[in-house]
């Protein structure tokens, strides 16, 4: 495959509702969609797309490394095949993306059941911070809704009042009718966070992802072997590139489970490496977007299928904004489908219509 053009377009993604977290409120987020145009072996020219989704704060590269990035490959696409791209894990995965799309029909990446319309991927119903009555009703709308698993974004409230309100959810369902997740984005670090394990480990709480911020490795061990709850880790392992220091956290931490966000972390086949060792050490994981449009919510749901990972995945952002593309998959009773192949023409992007 040889690469003949790169372009790009800024798709700035504008929230419905701000999106609250214990580090930011976020109101819009970053986006670029690419497209390449590629010469395949029998010379036939493919057209691909992906997309370039950063979270600024949390992601390894910020607003102006994708704008560079981007403007050197516009003007040297023949570069990009060769490129190290390790400090830009958003860019690295939007190429991977498009270069599987260029050789896929109606953006099936990894054709399965599931692009076939004939399996669905268990999800969590995520309910975002806000004012606890609010936070309460999103509970009982994802329940209402046929969420069997619910992850509530704690650790910017009052404790007490989320405690009360997880306590809430536990005493009208019991743990084999509701599964309840909590994720706390590091809040806990200087919040006495083996209370917080024994007070949500008391409710019958799941887990817990990133309780403490990353790089405290010998606090987040002691919480993983010797808390009363499981925990996960999610923003710990974005920028950990080479297999021996991926192997060295693991082997420090020893997490329950680790959380794959694609996108944050490089792409599928970098996930796929994080998955190899968790396995090779016992450590369960589950995928999750990290608020991609639905175009890459489409290829992250389409690559965790071919995981065949039984766990509830973290993959329904889509309705979060005003101007998402018009994609084939639907939530619908806690899970993930793909109905139809009604998709959003990209190349409007570039006509300007």
């Amino acid at each position: 495959m040889r690469i003949l053009n790169f372009s790009y377009r800024h798709h700035p993604l504008s929230f419905i509702k701000p999106a609250t977290t214990s580090r930011d409120v976020l109101t819009e987020k970053p986006t670029w969609i690419i497209r390449i145009e590629v010469e395949d072996e029998g010379k036939k020219r493919r057209v691909g797309f992906g997309e370039v989704s950063i979270i600024e704060g949390l992601s390894v590269e910020t607003s102006a490394d994708i704008e560079e990035i981007l403007m050197k490959f516009q003007s040297s696409p023949d570069q990009l095949l060769k490129a190290q791209l390790d400090n830009y894990p958003a860019f690295r995965f939007a190429l991977e993306m498009a270069l599987l799309d260029a050789q896929a029909e109606h953006h099936q990446l990894f054709p399965s059941p599931f692009t076939a319309g004939e399996d669905s991927i268990k999800i969590n119903g995520l309910v975002w911070m806000a004012p606890i009555e609010d936070m309460r009703k999103q509970v009982g709308n994802k329940i209402d809704a046929g969420f069997d698993c619910v992850k509530l974004k704690i650790g910017a409230l009052d404790w007490e009042k989320e405690r009360e309100l997880i306590a809430g959810v536990r005493e009208k369902y019991s743990a084999e009718e509701i599964t309840i997740r909590v994720d706390a984005n590091g809040a806990f670090t200087h919040r006495n966070p083996h209370q917080k394990l024994e007070e949500l480990a008391a409710l019958d709480v799941h887990s817990i992802e990133q309780v403490i911020a990353p790089g405290n490795i010998e606090l987040h061990r002691d919480l993983c072997l010797n808390g009363a709850l499981p925990c996960a880790l999610d923003e710990e392992l974005i920028g950990v590139n080479a297999i021996e220091d991926r192997k060295q956290l693991l082997d420090q931490i020893s997490p329950a489970y680790l959380i794959l966000k694609p996108s944050l972390l490089g792409g599928f086949k970098s996930c796929d490496e994080w998955i190899s060792l968790a396995e090779e050490r016992n450590i369960d994981w589950w995928a999750t977007s990290a608020l991609e449009s639905n175009l890459g919510l489409n290829a992250i749901a389409q690559w965790c299928y071919t995981k065949n990972n039984p766990m509830h995945q973290g993959l329904g952002t889509g309705s979060l904004y005003h101007n998402n593309f018009e994609a084939p998959l639907k939530v619908s009773a806690g899970t993930l489908s793909y109905e139809t192949t009604n998709w959003f023409n990209f190349d409007l992007l570039w006509s300007g219509k």
